[in-house]
């Protein structure tokens, strides 16, 4: 009896030394605000800019307001807490120019583009939206003949200036965070002067990013020059990889991914998405992460297509794509503000122990709080840049103790996406599940690979939709515009402005109504390699065997204009764009040329053409063939040119006035 009661009681304790030993070498994640908070939470944003909302603007009811619904809409789909636009300055930003509110120094207009408008939208769905604008390129006259924004600050502060302004005046819009130049050299003297007129035109609560491009140098300067580090606000770096500096972090100032993501918003594009989102304050305290761009909306076959957060390329069908980086966003998003506070690393914010990663964000008022989790493997979850370095993920089973505030809450309302790559199950993306139970402010939870989990103790968020999403449908073909339904300073539907840009204004005459005209007067500070040549762009670049018919007016003598088949490219390289481009010239000839700078001659004549006329132009090029008519009579026809597909195009030979009317353009 004695034997056998010491074995039990031997076996007991065996029994409970390898439970205490099992429980020790349970990994536990520690979620604690007892030591106080970590870093304020910047917010989750988009970018429209480089035209990449240009088809937007061209969506019928109610289908833009659903877009716009589930970009911004709180609680509904990716309830962004950021909307960064660009300042347009008249050039090319890589899918596109968009107009500035200033062509010259005596010209002041905010009628024109289309930023306006959006964050007018988004104002509206969200009031509490914070707005941010930054310069890709500027007029040329900023610089006076420099070439450079810096020669002259005050001036470039001023322009800057009115564009804070124009938005506050015209539309009631508030900037909230101003750049410099976006990823080109930053010059400490302008960042000063601006920071100073700023100031003086009680637009102190405008805070300055500096300077969109890498951590590094700007960093090292605001330690360096106490009137820099009193000016700039917020560290902004693209696509830092996850990791900030040593001497970004010594700025002790607030930390942005200014830029970042820029993938195909395919589930890879989602789940880069959802690990940068939560490793660049795991990696690199940063607080805050914009995406570029906010919406996919320009034409197929130009640069980094679909690299948005959801996609809207046929505002003539209405059909649009709801992608799975707003549902990864959603993680985030619809469980926080700005404002809120993530808990410290190693308190609530890390790497977990089978890869992955975790983050707490808390209302510091009211301690509720919500936990978000991501598992994503390394293959489905590359971003376009950088390199992402090897690393692995398992699936695991976490378990997390809840101390301080968060120690008294006994379950957590969940919600999972699951990213599928296997080829035959869909994923799913933020499915709410039932509540995870807190038990002694402990709870487990199984995580699989290329899942993003988010636990709260917050309600009322949802999964948006909409029925009856329409179809996708072709560009509709034959086409035609006289302009004559727009508002004067807008843009013409569809067309996309590559180098110049094509506003609606009266004609010269009364008999053509509105018409389009280029109006840039001289070449901008550019930000990439615009064309010499002023063009806008429209169709698909899949197109072959097409007509274009175009009317024309020329301001001047010594100035040209076109109109083109088959162009084979936009965006920063529409310099080296080819296709079939039929000019007429003030000084009274005509070519036919394979590239957009004119250089390369199939064909060409002599034909009266003056200043102040309207002449009508078409061109039409099938297997290989062009015709090209003036007026209706046929002055080049046989004539070889490439047989290649591409966009529709008309423009001028240079940044001057060229008005155009009775737009049209079909299959042959």
């Amino acid at each position: 009896l004695h034997v056998g009661f010491f074995m039990l009681m031997l076996q007991q304790l065996v029994l409970a030394s390898a439970a205490e030993q099992q429980q020790q070498q349970q990994t536990y994640y520690v979620l604690d605000d007892s030591s106080g908070l970590g870093r304020r939470f910047g917010g989750i944003g988009g970018l429209s800019a480089g035209a990449s909302s240009r088809l937007l603007v061209d969506y019928p009811e109610p289908q833009v307001s659903e877009i716009l619904d589930f970009l911004f809409k709180p609680n509904f789909g990716a309830s962004l807490d950021i909307l960064k636009v660009e300042i347009g300055g008249d050039a090319q930003s890589t899918d596109g120019t968009e107009p500035s509110h200033m062509h010259s120094a005596t010209d002041e207009n905010y009628q024109r583009g289309y930023e306006w408008w959006l964050m007018t939208e988004a104002k509206k769905r969200n009031p509490d939206i914070k707005l941010s604008a930054l310069s890709w390129g500027f007029p040329a006259w900023v610089g006076e003949g420099s070439g450079s924004p810096y020669s002259h600050p005050e001036t470039t502060s001023n322009y800057i200036s009115n564009f804070i302004q124009g938005a506050k005046e015209h539309y009631g819009l508030t900037i909230d965070y101003v750049g410099i130049w976006n990823e080109r050299s930053y010059n400490i003297a302008y960042i000063e002067t601006l920071r100073s007129v700023l100031n003086s035109k009680n637009f102190s609560h405008v805070e300055i990013v500096a300077a969109d491009g890498s951590f590094e140098s700007i960093a090292q300067d605001v330690l360096k020059h106490p009137k820099l580090n009193e000016s700039v606000s917020i560290l902004g770096a693209h696509y830092p990889g996850t990791y900030s500096t040593a001497d970004a972090e010594a700025t002790h100032k607030q930390l942005w991914a200014s830029e970042d993501y820029s993938t195909f918003n395919d589930d890879v594009g989602a789940g880069c998405w959802a690990r940068i989102l939560n490793q660049n304050y795991v990696n690199g305290n940063m607080t805050s992460t914009i995406s570029w761009n906010l919406i996919a909306s320009y034409y197929d076959g130009l640069p980094y297509f679909r690299d948005g957060l959801m996609t809207a390329i046929e505002p003539w069908s209405g059909h649009y794509q709801v992608m799975g980086p707003i549902w990864t966003a959603a993680h985030t998003t619809q469980f926080s503000k700005v404002g809120y506070y993530y808990l410290k690393h190693g308190s609530g914010a890390g790497i977990l122990k089978h890869g992955g990663s975790y983050v707490t964000l808390m209302d510091a008022d009211t301690k509720d709080f919500s936990i978000i989790i991501e598992t994503m493997s390394h293959n489905h979850s590359i971003c376009i840049r950088p390199k992402l370095p090897e690393y692995t993920v398992a699936n695991q089973t976490a378990t997390f103790q809840l101390k301080g505030s968060l120690a008294k809450v006994t379950s957590l309302n969940k919600w999972v996406s699951h990213l599928s790559f296997d080829g035959t199950t869909p994923s799913q993306y933020f499915v709410k599940e039932d509540p995870i139970a807190v038990t002694g402010s402990v709870f487990s939870i199984f995580l699989e690979v290329d899942t993003v989990v988010t636990l709260s103790t917050l309600t009322g968020q949802q999964k948006g939709a909409f029925k009856d999403i329409p179809p996708s449908k072709p560009f509709p073909l034959p086409y035609s515009d006289n302009f004559n339904k727009y508002e004067v300073s807008s843009e013409a539907q569809y067309f996309a402005d590559q180098t110049g840009v094509f506003e609606i204004q009266k004609a010269s005459d009364e008999k053509h109504g509105n018409i389009m005209k280029q109006m840039v007067p001289t070449r901008p500070i550019t930000w990439c390699n615009d064309a010499n040549q002023a063009i806008t762009l429209i169709g698909n670049i899949s197109w072959s065997d097409m007509q274009v018919a175009v009317s024309v007016l020329l301001e001047s003598n010594n100035t040209s204009a076109f109109v083109a088949t088959s162009v084979s490219n936009g965006g920063c390289d529409i310099a080296q764009a080819t296709g079939v481009f039929f000019w007429i010239s003030g000084l009274g000839t005509w070519n036919i040329t394979s590239d957009i700078e004119g250089k390369k001659v199939l064909s060409s004549g002599k034909a009266t053409i003056s200043q102040g006329v309207w002449y009508n132009l078409e061109l039409i090029t099938k297997g290989g063939i062009a015709t090209a008519s003036i007026d209706g009579k046929v002055i080049a026809s046989a004539v070889a040119v490439p047989d290649q597909p591409g966009f529709i195009g008309m423009g001028t030979g240079g940044f001057y006035s060229v008005q155009f009317d009775n737009f049209s353009m079909r299959q042959e």
